[in-house]
């Protein structure tokens, strides 16, 4: 089971997908067994890429062979400009779910409304129990240092900001 996540940038941040694969132990008579998350692909791209490129680059992506016949889904920050971008992804016919999310520094899910402080939590669990693979890939050595930067700030107001220092 594949799953793809967008985060779209274009002046000071990148556009990156990353492709993360559901990998489970199959058991005789039960279900299967979550074993680990493993980054199959991940790319960044060049600051000032046009959004209809990010979609065309997405689309070549989630219609390759490796990934289409096993259908991934598709997860894009929608925060900022993504609403327009989630717009020209779901017309260029990727063959997959398009889902938009919006990450907040709330504390609390709502809808499509995800806080960065679950994704994170969510992530660090995951590296923390060796669930998280990131495999020998292009951009897997910049990927485990922009992880490893994370920090978490607490400012007096009670305001937390998470994000590389």
């Amino acid at each position: 089971m594949f799953f793809a996540g967008l985060d779209l940038g274009q002046r000071r941040d990148h556009s990156a997908i990353v492709v993360v694969e559901k990998v489970e132990r199959r058991r005789a008579f039960v279900g299967p067994e979550f074993e680990r998350m493993a980054v199959r692909f991940a790319e960044r791209m060049a600051l000032g890429t046009p959004y209809p490129l990010v979609v065309e680059r997405v689309r070549k992506i989630v219609r390759s062979d490796e990934l289409y016949h096993g259908r991934p889904s598709l997860t894009v920050d929608a925060t900022g400009v993504g609403a327009p971008v989630v717009d020209m992804l779901n017309a260029a016919q990727l063959g997959c779910p398009v889902r938009a999310v919006t990450i907040t520094g709330g504390e609390r899910a709502s809808g499509d409304s995800v806080p960065k402080q679950d994704l994170m939590a969510e992530l660090l669990v995951l590296l923390e129990n060796g669930k998280l693979a990131i495999g020998n890939l292009r951009e897997g050595a910049r990927l485990r240092k922009e992880l490893m930067e994370v920090r978490t700030r607490v400012y007096s107001s009670g305001r937390t900001r998470l994000g590389a220092e």
